[in-house]
């Protein structure tokens, strides 16, 4: 099953030695992951426009900013969940939402 993590908050640091430390727990938590990251996403811009269903739009988000996702492989939700537990944004004040998602045709 593939599960979308949704990341909320957190921070890449002020400094250049911060952001490169940072990414550094990135790529190490990446690479602890192994085949389970399907994906490893991307950041979030600050751009955002929603759709309402009557077709206008408005900028910004609908509800809490989502700052960016990654795509892992997992048995279950709560291995999902596991994996997701060692991720760097939780260290800096981010929090993680683990959707499941459903296998469509094929």
């Amino acid at each position: 099953m593939k599960y979308v993590l949704a990341y909320y908050g957190g921070g890449m640091g002020g400094t250049e030695a911060e952001q490169a430390a940072i990414m550094q727990e990135w790529m190490g938590w990446f690479g602890g992951l192994g085949s389970a990251l399907a994906d490893g996403g991307l950041p979030f811009s600050g751009a955002v426009s929603n759709i309402r269903p009557d077709g206008s739009h408005k900028d910004g988000p609908i509800g809490e900013k989502v700052t960016g996702y990654s795509i892992l492989e997992a048995d279950s939700l709560d291995a999902a969940t596991e994996l997701a537990r060692g991720c760097p944004v939780l260290k800096s004040g981010g929090s993680i939402a683990v959707y499941e998602t459903i296998p469509m045709g094929g």
